[in-house]
């Protein structure tokens, strides 16, 4: 499963088809998903955006993850696979109902025990966190009006090597100025991207993988 649509979409299923593939418990969640939410399994990140988290995370040798919007919690699985030994994922979130999914398949995972969830705000969870955290992986995919104030909450907090994942920052090409789009969430992202953009204190990168993943680390 991708949700990259800004790419033709033969070259997104050859790409897709060349990466590795959902085991079971992952193909478990996502017709859970499917099944279970009601027609908003669109907001799952894409099997091929899973592997890349996994991927960076293991790469990364994270100790300490933090995740704003879990959803059913397919990428918290995936970055929580990729930890390392004693590594944690703290996840914000604010439906008991969705995230139970989730804890759900972590178990099955074997890696529930790695992950804390908060049900609350995220940005009461980001705030009550101590200054220097030193988070090593940040994903924050969550209501698009709010990730300016996610994105400040977590910049200070990043470890010399931390990096801040960001989804949805193509958003199916309506960021685009010419797609004529206004609404709040559209709005809401054109001025995150050009705020990262323009951001000295970071590097940055806009990845076309699955809706558009930002990925910044601190200068």
């Amino acid at each position: 499963m991708s949700r990259n649509s800004s790419m033709p979409q033969d070259i997104v299923a050859y790409a897709a088809a060349r990466s590795t593939q959902p085991d079971e418990v992952q193909q478990a969640l996502i017709a859970a998903t499917d099944e279970r939410t009601k027609g908003f399994a669109g907001m799952q990140i894409g099997t091929d955006q899973g592997v890349f988290m996994t991927l960076l995370t293991t790469v990364l040798q994270v100790e300490f993850a933090v995740e704003v919007g879990t959803f059913t919690g397919y990428s918290a699985l995936c970055i929580a696979r990729g930890l390392a030994p004693g590594g944690r994922l703290l996840c914000c979130d604010i439906s008991e109902e969705w995230t139970t999914i989730g804890k759900e398949h972590w178990e099955l995972a074997g890696v529930a025990d790695r992950i804390d969830l908060q049900i609350a705000p995220a940005i009461e969870t980001l705030r009550a966190l101590p200054p220097e955290p030193k988070i090593d992986l940040a994903f924050i995919d969550a209501d698009k009006t709010g990730y300016m104030a996610y994105y400040e909450e977590i910049l200070p907090r990043l470890s010399p090597t931390g990096v801040i994942l960001v989804d949805n920052t193509i958003w199916h090409g309506m960021v685009l100025e010419d797609s004529g789009a206004q609404d709040p969430d559209t709005v809401a992202l054109r001025a995150f991207n050009d705020h990262v953009g323009a951001d000295e204190r970071v590097e940055a990168v806009l990845l076309t993988i699955g809706d558009g993943v930002t990925m910044i680390r601190r200068r």
